[in-house]
């Protein structure tokens, strides 16, 4: 169970970040009671009981979010559901341990085993970073999320949320409902990893998608659309998804229509060049579909000329970094990605703290200010001079509770 809360907190960085200043700044404290912050400002006094931590050369940050990651690898879901769940807590516990407090977890083709560890999460029972699901992603048969279709062909076993015409669609909006999603999740496009489609084919036809997305908002549900292609994009927002996952091979007149909607990107640039960057590696893809590296080498040019784009393009980002489909402790690296890719190391902090919980509808959250929850992160030195400093958190804070406390993290 979680650990009884101290009365009160006082978190002494050299540098500060709330993510919304222009760039970190000295001299400030930040006081927590029970699970949220409830004063800041410059040599507050602690009181008899304080405990006092001192993050000398260190910036602290509000806990980072990452809005797209599997913490089941999708290469289980013909494996029993407990092994599943098992092979999450170790990947939950790393998440947080490196500074990710708040993920939205995009599902899997089978059973909506994320919804039992946010559950898990919430309650106590494991830790982890806050959970916000989509139990399953949908998909039109032959689609991104039709899974080992050969068991289909074979023994008339399907693996995936699978739904064909509008009626049917519906019916699994209000199913993924009933099992507790937080979001909706839609293959608007093929992928990447598919077994029988491409990332330019399409998914489901416009009056499927529109049929998708107001049956959601008929239940206060948003929905991502993973979506690739230009016209898989330009079909995501016709129908007036909250999010587009991934929009990688989408042109810059896209994004643009993107930008103007008001609709977010969620990038997850790392995971398409921790891809390109390795076709060169034969220890790499020994254990590999061919398929997977065929896709990838096929797409390698437009990626690394597309990538740039969003940045250019204006649309406002979420951080999100499809961790599940490269190892989990690596997501931070989508930090350096996006910098490499013409954001500012500002942008690509803000995309995983204020924007990212602006696409969550959590206000209480990527922020440091009064009232806030206390999620708070320290990286030793400052990474909007260096954001490779990322890949290191000394100190994670989640609720008010210390999480993680390096060496040389110490209470004064």
């Amino acid at each position: 169970m979680r650990p009884q809360e101290a009365p009160e907190k006082l978190l002494r960085a050299s540098l500060v970040w709330d993510g919304h200043m222009p760039e970190p700044i000295a001299g400030i404290d930040v006081r927590v009671r029970g699970r949220r912050i409830t004063e800041t400002g410059a040599s507050l006094p602690p009181g008899p009981d304080t405990d006092v931590i001192a993050l000398p050369g260190h910036t602290l940050l509000p806990g980072l979010i990452d809005c797209h990651v599997h913490v089941v690898d999708e290469a289980l879901d013909t494996q029993p559901l407990s092994y599943q769940v098992l092979s999450a807590v170790p990947v939950l516990r790393s998440l947080l341990s490196h500074g990710f407090t708040t993920v939205r977890d995009l599902g899997g083709a089978d059973q909506p085993v994320n919804v039992s560890l946010k559950r898990a999460v919430a309650d106590g029972l494991i830790p982890g970073p806050r959970m916000m699901v989509a139990p399953n992603m949908l998909s039109a048969r032959g689609g991104h999320g039709d899974k080992t279709p050969h068991l289909a062909g074979r023994y008339g076993l399907e693996i995936g949320s699978l739904a064909d015409g509008c009626d049917a669609v519906i019916q699994a909006v209000r199913t993924q409902a009933r099992a507790g999603a937080d979001w909706i999740k839609a293959a608007v496009s093929g992928g990447f990893s598919s077994p029988i489609d491409t990332p330019l084919d399409l998914g489901f036809t416009q009056g499927e998608l529109n049929a998708l997305v107001q049956a959601a908002t008929d239940r206060n549900l948003p929905t991502a659309a993973h979506a690739f292609s230009d016209e898989a994009v330009r079909r995501a927002i016709s129908a007036g998804v909250r999010s587009i996952e991934h929009a990688c091979l989408a042109s810059a007149a896209t994004l643009r229509l993107a930008a103007d909607a008001g609709i977010v990107v969620v990038p997850t640039q790392y995971a398409q060049m921790y891809y390109v960057d390795r076709l060169d590696d034969e220890l790499f893809w020994q254990d590999r579909p061919d398929s997977l590296r065929a896709t990838y080498a096929q797409h390698a040019d437009a990626l690394r000329a597309g990538l740039p784009d969003v940045a250019a393009s204006g649309v406002p980002i979420a951080f999100g970094t499809d961790a599940g489909m490269f190892p989990h402790e690596e997501n931070w690296r989508e930090f350096p990605t996006l910098v490499t890719n013409g954001f500012t190391p500002r942008q690509a902090l803000g995309a995983a703290t204020t924007q990212a919980a602006t696409l969550l509808r959590r206000p209480d959250l990527g922020h440091i200010a009064p009232g806030a929850l206390a999620d708070l992160v320290a990286i030793p030195g400052n990474p909007f001079e260096d954001i490779a400093a990322m890949e290191h958190s000394d100190f994670v804070m989640q609720d008010g509770n210390v999480v993680r406390r390096a060496h040389g993290v110490a209470a004064e």
